[in-house]
């Protein structure tokens, strides 16, 4: 499994989308505004669809700007949890890549900090 972009989350991911510096992705397939959608497979194999539109702006330069607002709310996710993307080889060489997201919250358990899975 690939790593592709692991960040914390800020208020901003989660009320406005989560924003993916161009450079974690490699050449992007499209032209600034240009719209795809992102099939993304979460831990227990759920599908979930991603809209996401290349933007650019002075600080990030290029970058995906991924609308994830259901998955969000579905999942109560908060700042500071830990989003990974990860691309990962199917069985079926031929078949491609799958797309994998996976968040970790922080918690305390018996005096230890521990990540789960949300």
């Amino acid at each position: 499994m690939a790593l592709v972009f692991s960040k914390f989350l800020t208020a901003d991911d989660i009320e406005n989308g989560l924003s993916i510096p161009g450079c974690s992705l490699g050449p992007l397939p499209f032209q600034e505004g240009q719209s795809m959608n992102m099939h993304v497979h979460d831990g227990n194999g759920h599908e979930w669809i991603f809209c996401s539109t290349i933007r650019r702006n002075e600080s990030m330069g290029h970058f995906l700007s991924v609308g994830w607002n259901k998955f969000v709310r579905e999942r109560d996710l908060r700042v500071d949890d830990k989003v990974t993307i990860h691309e990962e080889a199917m069985k079926n060489q031929a078949m491609g890549t799958w797309i994998k997201v996976e968040v970790k919250r922080k918690i305390r358990l018996f005096g230890e900090d521990v990540w789960a899975d949300v």
